[in-house]
């Protein structure tokens, strides 16, 4: 899609003299170099000129990882468009540091940056050139060219959509260079290319343009999820405005809640959905997902780069870490969070309310059973029955996965023992006897008497019944990896108990609340509602449980082992926990196409985001500030990372602080913080510290001027229309 590039010598003319790039002659010396006169004449290259637009933002030049760059004298890796974005909005925040030593990249983290910053002027010069492309394109295509190129019919309609396109890509930079640098070079399709140096426009100026434009282009944009993937659409158009109009009281003053909220809605009513697993928003097959609403694509075979995707895998995998979990060959050692920031999930990953209890298992007689089973091997001993009052009679619980399997029973775990059957198929056991065939698969209680040389067994169908049901028995199924019948579902604060059949003849409780299970014991209790996985072990002589509480936070996606929480080095990769959020591998264990370069997309509009601004916005004072409707948009995120509602929040314990807190939870790593944390008031001198925010182990307030970026000192040194950022 953009083998057009190197292409239009004059898409280089960023901005004429000002300081991002170099003026160039208009006839490239090149022979290599085509003319736009020359690449249009092909009626596909409208597309494919707008593909360089959409390119911009996932790689850096031509050729891929490095060679050939669209803007020289800038390292690929950090220049790239994505990466310098990352590095501006999440650096900078409680959310992530990084401990290299290249040249001032600490500085993000510590908020010492300055003018002449080498990693700010890479990304505000990435974000002029897509501006500079942009205003290319839409001078290469404005009617007076299409006329004189003959352009007309289906294409010409193409072409206006083309232009939306390109008018968003454009809105989508210049609010990158509002909400990071304010008051930025301004530039549109109507500039002379090398005439004077651009004007400087202000924060609310250039907040006008992004709304006049994302307005404008509405009735030319497809509906939503009518685009191909990656690429603008309407819904993309309203998250842009939806964001401009959430943080407009930042950028100009002005409170504009209720307009952002109107867009939200709109966003809600255009057919996404939250997909049901997390974590799949963030791996390999990531397209596949109905949450997304606008993407940075990325693949490993023809968007190759050391910035994008690339840099934020590789760069957070180091330590004890295994990359190919990842789906990457290596990791670069670089990235981890906060103490403060791993504090806002659950320490307690696993859910786990009420822990299994082995009992005395070791020290009751047993018998074994050997079967068809599990190889006729008597020596798994864990493959037994137990009489806990040492009187020859034992009982338990066996699964069979097949119809018509046989047994034996054995008092000794060795393949030459004598073993018990019965040649009668009578109930009667006789020393090496035929086999016992049990003829339905499922679950079975046995009892084997061996005063008497006799045994029965049942088949039972366990299920757990009680108030926490709503009286309706949920069934338990056989689960091979853990050995135990699970029941999994929804559980009300209440009780329940476990029985067979459907009936209260067999019926297992807890008398004495220590995970052991006696028949017509006590109600076990559940007090907390949400979403449950009950394990029973009945395969152990004492019968144990375990209740684990599904509905709890996952979000939080650490690594830990050989990690320390707390930071002392920021060099030291292990001084911190690490973050396996983006992987380079699908959804079922597929790793990407290579192993350096991801297949893994960036979402930066998704729909979760647009629950929580429609809550933020409400709780601002949109719709009156109805509590209840901001609630309402809350829980949806909630439920969705807490699989059910234990996690909901009610009208009454919904405030803006357990918004920013949720925005951290949901969106960490997807560059909202820094945006969110000025928004909120607790990026610089708020009351809110980090571990090494101001360059100090427990962390500090900052200047207010460093809510905003400095123009680079490159660009004022050749702009004399620039007036420095204050602060700088």
């Amino acid at each position: 899609m953009i083998r057009y590039f190197k292409v239009l010598s004059v898409a280089l003319f960023v901005f004429g003299a000002s300081g991002c790039f170099k003026d160039l002659d208009t006839t490239p010396i090149d022979p290599d170099i085509l003319t736009a006169e020359v690449v249009y004449e092909d009626p596909a290259a409208y597309k494919q000129v707008l593909a360089k637009l959409y390119a911009g933002l996932a790689v850096s030049g031509q050729q891929g990882p490095a060679g050939q760059a669209d803007i020289s004298e800038i390292d690929e890796g950090f220049g790239q468009y994505l990466r310098g974005f990352w590095y501006h909005q999440e650096l900078s925040t409680d959310e992530a540091l990084i401990g290299w030593n290249d040249q001032t990249i600490k500085d993000f983290h510590g908020q010492t940056w300055g003018a002449s910053d080498g990693f700010i002027y890479a990304f505000y010069s990435r974000v002029f050139y897509q501006i500079a492309l942009s205003n290319e394109y839409l001078r290469e295509t404005a009617d007076e060219k299409l006329d004189a190129r003959g352009v007309a019919g289906p294409l010409r309609d193409q072409i206006k959509a083309y232009r939306a396109e390109a008018r968003f890509l454009r809105a989508l930079s210049y609010w990158h260079g509002l909400d990071l640098f304010r008051n930025t070079p301004f530039a549109t399709e109507d500039y002379v290319l090398g005439s004077a140096p651009p004007p400087q426009t202000n924060a609310a100026d250039l907040y006008a343009f992004i709304e006049s434009e994302l307005k404008a282009i509405d009735a030319d944009l497809v509906a939503p999820r009518t685009n191909e993937y990656g690429r603008a659409d309407k819904a993309a158009a309203w998250m842009l405005l939806a964001k401009l109009y959430l943080n407009a009281e930042v950028y100009t003053g002005q409170r504009k809640y209720q307009e952002s909220l109107d867009y939200c809605k709109k966003i809600l009513e255009a057919g996404y959905t939250l997909e049901p697993t997390y974590q799949n928003l963030f791996l390999a097959d990531n397209h596949n997902s109905q949450e997304i609403i606008f993407s940075i694509n990325f693949d490993g075979v023809s968007t190759r780069t050391w910035g994008g995707m690339t840099f934020i895998i590789r760069a957070g995998i180091g330590g004890s870490m295994d990359p190919t979990e990842s789906g990457v060959v290596s990791g670069w050692g670089g990235v981890r969070t906060t103490p403060e920031f791993v504090g806002k999930f659950p320490s307690d990953l696993t859910g786990v309310k009420t822990g299994f209890n082995d009992g005395k298992t070791v020290s009751y007689p047993k018998v074994y059973v050997p079967g068809s089973h599990q190889g006729f091997d008597a020596t798994q001993t864990s493959n037994s029955l137990a009489s806990p009052t040492s009187n020859k009679i034992y009982e338990g619980y066996k699964y069979f996965p097949d119809d018509n399997t046989q047994i034996y029973f054995t008092q000794i775990s060795s393949n030459s023992a004598p073993k018990f059957g019965d040649n009668g198929a009578n109930g009667s056991l006789e020393t090496g006897g035929a086999a016992i065939v049990i003829p339905q698969k499922g679950f079975y209680y046995f009892r084997v008497d061996l005063n008497a040389k006799t045994y029965t067994y049942e088949k039972r169908d366990l299920s757990i019944v009680g108030s926490a049901t709503g009286g309706v028995d949920i069934p338990m199924v056989w689960e091979e990896e853990t050995q135990t019948m699970v029941a999994a579902g929804q559980l009300s604060i209440g009780t329940f108990k476990f029985r067979a059949n459907n009936a209260d003849v067999v019926v297992y409780g807890d008398a004495d609340r220590d995970s052991l299970l006696t028949l017509n014991g006590g109600d076990i209790t559940i007090d907390q509602a949400g979403g449950y996985k009950i394990l029973l072990d009945l395969d152990k002589p004492d019968y144990t449980y375990q209740v684990q509480l599904t509905s709890f936070d996952r979000r939080g996606m650490f690594y830990a082992d050989g990690q320390r929480l707390e930071i002392d080095d920021l060099s030291l990769f292990t001084d911190g926990y690490a973050v396996r959020k983006f992987r380079n591998v699908t959804s079922t264990g597929v790793r990407g196409k290579d192993t350096d370069f991801p297949d893994t997309d960036f979402p930066m509009f998704r729909l979760a985001d647009v629950y929580l601004m429609a809550a933020e916005a409400v709780l601002r004072g949109a719709e009156g500030g109805n509590k209840e409707l901001a609630v309402q948009y809350f829980n949806k995120v909630r439920e969705r990372a807490f699989t059910g509602s234990a996690g909901n929040f009610n009208a009454g314990n919904l405030t803006l602080d357990v918004i920013l807190d949720e925005r951290g939870r949901e969106l960490y790593w997807e560059c909202h913080r820094r945006t969110d944390l000025i928004r909120f008031g607790q990026f610089t001198d708020g009351t809110y510290r980090w571990a090494w925010k101001g360059g100090v182990k427990e962390g500090k307030a900052t200047e207010s001027f460093r809510n905003i970026y400095p123009i680079p000192s490159n660009d004022m040194g050749v702009n004399p229309n620039l007036v420095q950022n204050p602060g700088y």
